[in-house]
């Protein structure tokens, strides 16, 4: 009987006759308040203890036996309690109970949309119904509860390996497959719509909860198959947005629709991911498919039966989803727990294998350095010896073409103190060939002047000899000296350019000059008017070595050389960069 909220007591007026479990949206569609239950039955007082038990209350409700109160829900107005899966069982005493027939009287809250109603009684021995009940409990919340643990640990397990590795996305969509079935199997055992405002709005947070539960898990099952399907993606989570969509927008006479659409169209999807899943594991017959596979099956067929069973197709039977819920996430996480424990194996044996290649490398690296090392003392020994042989050329080799020459123009023979002088400038040259390897020992002149003097002395005499006039033109003073090895090496390039000049240029002039247009850069042009020669042609003949020398030496300091030649002129120019280290 329907009866205004605010009533302690059920109206006068006529009763009608309704069956347990009762829903009253199939006499009263979209009714939403409260109705009183009415319920009689006969006792005797030599009867045993009598017990009553209600396996639901869909939403709040309150029990009075012969007038009496003996319970009441914490709150019979938004926020309702949530008495639709929690058992009640109450022991009448004798007292309460008088003979012959007694009245239960039993008020309902409940909201349109939500199955209002009453669920199944039970009054009889109190011994039975206690049973009775704590297998009610067990089934309807107990087993929930460890699931929602189980589910719990599982996801939060899964989401740190994923955040810790983003590639294994199975491992993140199974932890948004948990997170989403905690939020809605809380649904389940909850028993106020916290922190929702009315029953309404946790219904639609209920609902889209488990969309996005479905969706998710689909996700996880096509990154664990490894399979990659962009159109059905793109498809799963359009449906998903349009249930969400219309389960948030659903208004009060339509909302029993839009719960029903967001729950039985995820579920046909569901089912059909989970045939699909289980067939294409069975393609490739491995362990960890076949178990999969197995375990995608057997959650399809009892979904089914479950859903029989909710759809009263099937009268009789308890549900199975809670107990076989809790196989498949073990099941699920163990597998993902395997997969887990191989990655980690395969990255054992990768560490193994690395530290096998770095040992080795590193042996390899040694022996490597070990032959640098010879190639470098053997590379420096080869250094020395062509540095000390275009020494010898340009320094002790120059003389002795001088010397030579002296000789053969000579129309007397030579004094002794004359080639005793001859003897001594070898002397000195070889000392100074010796003494180059370290420009320490290498003293840089005062001045230009006095830099080009001995040049100067040990030339004049060779020129006016064969009647060739030599000029010498440089600054009186360093804007900044080069450095030893600098000076050194414009010394030997200045002997092999004159000793060039003297055996093949047959120049009747010659000329020098030094100059600094910046502090730091060195001009030095070397002139002379003889036949001159084929650049090209002796570069590419290659039999130049005092052309060769010329080049490295004053690259080796820093500078470079550029030749022109033609009949009647020929120039080297020297440019060089200064710089004050000595090395």
């Amino acid at each position: 009987m329907r009866a205004n909220p605010n009533n302690v007591s059920p109206p006068e007026g006529d009763w009608q006759t309704v069956t347990l479990p009762d829903n009253w949206m199939e006499r009263w569609p979209g009714y939403s308040g409260s109705v009183w239950y009415r319920i009689t039955w006969q006792s005797e007082c030599n009867q045993s203890e009598l017990g009553l038990l209600i396996e639901s209350i869909v939403m709040a409700g309150e029990v009075y036996v012969n007038g009496n109160p003996i319970w009441r829900d914490m709150s019979l107005i938004e926020p309702l309690s949530r008495s639709w899966n929690m058992p009640r069982f109450w022991r009448l005493s004798h007292p309460l109970v008088r003979d012959g027939e007694n009245t239960l009287l039993i008020k309902v809250v409940g909201v349109a949309g939500q199955t209002p109603g009453l669920g199944p009684v039970h009054v009889g021995e109190a011994q039975v119904l206690q049973k009775k009940h704590d297998d009610l409990v067990w089934r309807n919340r107990t087993l929930f509860f460890i699931n929602l643990t189980i589910s719990a640990v599982m996801g939060a397990v899964f989401l740190i390996i994923w955040l810790m590795n983003r590639k294994q996305t199975d491992y993140g969509w199974y932890a948004l497959t948990a997170i989403f079935w905690v939020l809605f199997a809380t649904n389940i055992v909850a028993t106020s719509p916290f922190p929702f405002s009315d029953t309404v709005m946790a219904a639609k947070a209920n609902a889209i909860a488990f969309v996005l539960y479905v969706a998710s898990f689909c996700m996880f099952t096509w990154h664990f198959l490894k399979l990659s399907m962009p159109r059905f993606t793109k498809t799963l989570w359009s449906v998903a947005t349009v249930l969400i969509v219309i389960t948030v927008s659903a208004q009060a006479s339509m909302l029993k629709e839009a719960l029903a659409l967001a729950i039985f169209v995820p579920v046909a999807i569901f089912f059909t991911n989970l045939l699909f899943a289980a067939a294409h594991a069975l393609k490739k017959p491995s362990a960890e498919h076949l178990i999969i596979a197995a375990c995608f099956l057997s959650f399809m067929i009892i979904g089914i039966y479950d859903l029989l069973l909710l759809l009263h197709v099937i009268q009789t039977g308890n549900p199975l989803m809670p107990i076989t819920s809790i196989a498949t996430t073990l099941c699920l996480s163990g597998l993902l727990g395997l997969r887990h424990a191989r990655n980690m194996r395969r990255i054992e044996h990768f560490n193994i294998e690395l530290e096998n290649g770095i040992d080795h490398a590193r042996a390899e690296l040694s022996s490597t350095l070990q032959r640098e090392h010879e190639l470098v003392l053997t590379n420096s020994v080869l250094k020395e010896r062509l540095q000390l042989s275009r020494d010898l050329h340009d320094g002790l080799g120059g003389s002795l073409v001088r010397m030579i020459a002296i000789v053969q123009q000579a129309k007397s023979p030579l004094q002794n103190q004359q080639v005793l002088s001859f003897l001594k400038q070898i002397r000195d040259d070889l000392r100074q060939t010796i003494d180059a390897g370290s420009s320490n020992d290498v003293r840089v002149p005062a001045s230009p002047k006095e830099w080009i003097a001995p040049l100067r002395h040990r030339f004049m005499q060779l020129f006016d000899d064969i009647e060739v006039n030599a000029s010498w033109e440089v600054p009186e003073k360093w804007l900044m000296p080069p450095n030893a090895m600098q000076c050194l090496a414009l010394t030997r390039l200045v002997e092999e350019a004159l000793i060039n000049i003297f055996k093949h240029s047959r120049a009747r002039n010659v000329r020098l000059k030094m100059s600094q247009p910046e502090a730091n850069m060195l001009m030095l042009v070397i002139e002379d008017d003889g036949v001159g020669f084929d650049i090209e042609a002796v570069r590419q003949a290659g039999v130049s070595v005092g052309m060769r020398s010329m080049h490295a030496r004053i690259a080796a300091v820093g500078g470079a050389l550029e030749v022109q030649s033609l009949p009647g002129r020929t120039s080297l120019t020297i440019s060089l960069k200064i710089t004050t280290t000595n090395a």
